[in-house]
């Protein structure tokens, strides 16, 4: 973007069942300056979510509550908060989430893009008091970010933890959203942001990632986007085929969203071979493998990586800072210079 361009950004955090983490994500998202809007939907929880949002509420009539009577996933929650919203410029944070100070005014300075996102810290709970003085300073220098390396660098790796790129949060401009009729999928409730992170690039998005960083993502056992249904996993398949059936796609750019495809469906194989163990006996599960036998790989190959486990070392795909509580680990490689201030 130009520097005449407009900075007013649109916060969106969708929330369920996030009372005690929403005041934290909400309050790193007003002390930007950038931020004109922080609007929030609660997805139907059952607990005190909408109170402790309100009880954060600034008085500067920038935060907005909209609550879900239902559960309706995070992509419908996203996209009433895109709907109901202003500002030309949206960034999504997750409720367990925050913002570490001056975020978006870094993303802000950099120009001529549609996506920007920045590098993502891992921390947990026993970290977030003192993480300004954990967190690793990295070059700012943007690069561009090409269809088939966002794809490919969504394929997961046993014992990598959470490297894909899709977690990246960016800043998006709303024209851009706007003009090529993109919203978020509200079938999904796996990879809803992969999903139309792809579909922008399969349409000329300009999404420059920097390392530096300036979001920081709570580390939980039970937090929502670490659990999803095996259902999931087979709708997320399917939107890559469906993706598939775009025009413009260059023959390599088909090839990568086949191997996320592939990838994606071995998961779901798996997963469903089980879920039909568990359900009705291993006799129900073998009966529907050897009747799947294009199935068969990915199910033995799953099984046989799950029993050696234990066996690999876990990697990071990432640098680690270590200290205190233990380590932060961050979503993006690249060299680190030292502790930011």
């Amino acid at each position: 973007m130009t520097a005449a361009a407009p900075t007013n950004v649109c916060v969106i955090i969708a929330a369920k069942n996030a009372a005690d983490t929403i005041g934290r994500a909400i309050r790193s998202a007003l002390a930007e300056p950038e931020a004109a809007e922080i609007i929030v939907i609660d997805d139907g929880s059952a607990d005190g979510t909408v109170a402790a949002a309100r009880a954060v509420d600034d008085g500067s009539g920038r935060l907005v509550v909209v609550r879900f009577e239902e559960n309706r996933g995070p992509a419908a929650a996203r996209n009433h908060a895109i709907a109901i919203s202003q500002s030309p410029l949206l960034a999504v944070l997750d409720a367990d989430d925050f913002f570490l100070p001056g975020r978006l005014r870094g993303l802000l300075a950099h120009d001529d893009w549609d996506f920007i996102a920045d590098n993502i810290a891992f921390v947990d709970a026993e970290q977030v008091a003192n993480i300004r003085s954990k967190i690793l300073r990295f070059a700012a220098t943007p690069r561009p970010l090409d269809l088939i390396g966002f794809v490919d660098g969504n394929i997961s790796q046993r014992g990598v933890r959470r490297g894909e790129i899709g977690f990246l949060k960016p800043l998006m401009r709303r024209s851009f959203l706007d003009k090529h009729r993109l919203r978020y999928n509200e079938t999904l409730r796996l990879g809803e942001d992969y999903e139309l992170y792809a579909r922008a690039l399969a349409r000329g998005a300009c999404y420059k990632i920097i390392h530096s960083c300036g979001y920081a993502a709570l580390v939980r056992g039970n937090s929502l986007s670490g659990r999803h249904r095996t259902i999931d996993l087979k709708r997320l398949y399917e939107a890559d085929r469906n993706i598939l059936s775009e025009r413009n796609l260059t023959s390599d750019e088909r090839a990568a969203f086949r191997r996320h495809e592939r990838h994606v469906r071995a998961r779901y194989e798996l997963r469903h071979f089980l879920d039909l163990k568990k359900q009705g006996g291993l006799a129900s599960a073998l009966a529907y493998a050897f009747s799947h036998p294009a199935a068969l790989p990915a199910i033995a190959g799953g099984i046989l990586a799950d029993k050696t486990e234990r066996f690999r070392p876990a990697r990071s795909p990432a640098p680690v800072a270590l200290g205190g509580a233990g380590e932060v680990r961050y979503l993006l490689q690249g060299p680190a210079t030292d502790r930011a201030e």
